[in-house]
């Protein structure tokens, strides 16, 4: 397989709108747990921890799919770097674990949407009955 210098700098865009995704996502929940928050002070209802508790582990997902985004960006640098002195095998060895990375984060994003999607259903069903 060929490789050049322009091959893992495809991924630049891609990757800056993940994170730009993943950091709006992380604002959105930083907000809603400090609202949850204010509200369970003045009302110690059930509900706020559980809401509470869904969207901790919702953040911790974002943290990592930021770090898996980070960390596939910084190899494509570091692989363009390899791949300009001239090292082809360890570029491709780069570039292959930034994909891998940028995968694993797109499957935590994945799971995340899951739960976001849960939480909204579990929300919803007291209009239900």
């Amino acid at each position: 397989m060929e490789i050049t210098i322009t091959t893992p700098a495809l991924l630049f865009p891609a990757i800056s709108l993940l994170l730009l995704a993943y950091t709006n996502r992380f604002l959105t929940i930083s907000n809603l747990i400090r609202t949850l928050h204010a509200k369970y002070k003045t009302d110690p209802a059930e509900q706020y921890l559980n809401q509470i508790k869904n969207l901790r582990i919702r953040v911790h997902l974002i943290k990592n799919m930021q770090l898996l985004g980070i960390s596939s960006l910084l190899l494509s640098v570091i692989c363009m770097l390899s791949l300009f002195m001239g090292w082809i095998i360890a570029g491709k060895w780069l570039l292959a674990i930034s994909l891998t990375l940028l995968a694993v984060s797109l499957g935590f994003t994945i799971r995340e949407v899951q739960i976001s999607g849960h939480a909204l259903e579990i929300q919803l069903s007291d209009m239900d009955q």
